[in-house]
């Protein structure tokens, strides 16, 4: 159903479309989610931010877009910042794409990535009780990871 890839600098444009139309959904939830991180440039920032993340293996960043039309839905993270011996998965879905599985395909595929990781015996997933929508892949990863 989707695609992870590595971000990449291709992607800043699709990236700042999808957050700009989904500034309202995001918003509550990300604090990074303001019209600056709509903009192209500070995508582009992102994507050198998350290369050097990724070469320290601090964190992995990922595009998340659909398998049948290439279409950037999403973006979706491995974090090391919740201690020895595990990661959190961090991620969004543009507004105009939930409800559709993105979000609970993307973490499923991405928890068999995290598990594969030197070091990594558990994976996280964390979320506000207030929002509803990530209830499904919150669940799925969480089952997952614990095993």
């Amino acid at each position: 159903m989707v695609v992870l890839r590595r971000i990449r600098a291709t992607d800043a444009g699709a990236v700042a479309a999808a957050v700009s139309a989904s500034l309202d959904h995001l918003r509550p939830w990300m604090p990074w989610a303001t019209p600056d991180a709509a903009e192209r440039r500070s995508q582009l920032s992102r994507v050198a931010e998350a290369d050097e993340m990724w070469e320290s293996g601090i964190s992995y960043i990922y595009s998340v877009v659909t398998a049948d039309q290439g279409t950037l839905v999403g973006e979706i993270g491995l974090h090391r910042r919740v201690g020895d011996g595990s990661i959190e998965i961090g991620y969004w879905i543009a507004g105009s794409q939930v409800r559709r599985g993105f979000g609970t395909s993307a973490a499923e595929a991405i928890t068999s990535v995290a598990l594969a990781l030197p070091g990594v015996s558990r994976v996280e997933i964390h979320c506000d009780e207030a929002n509803t929508l990530p209830a499904g892949p919150h669940r799925g990863a969480q089952a997952r990871g614990a095993g």
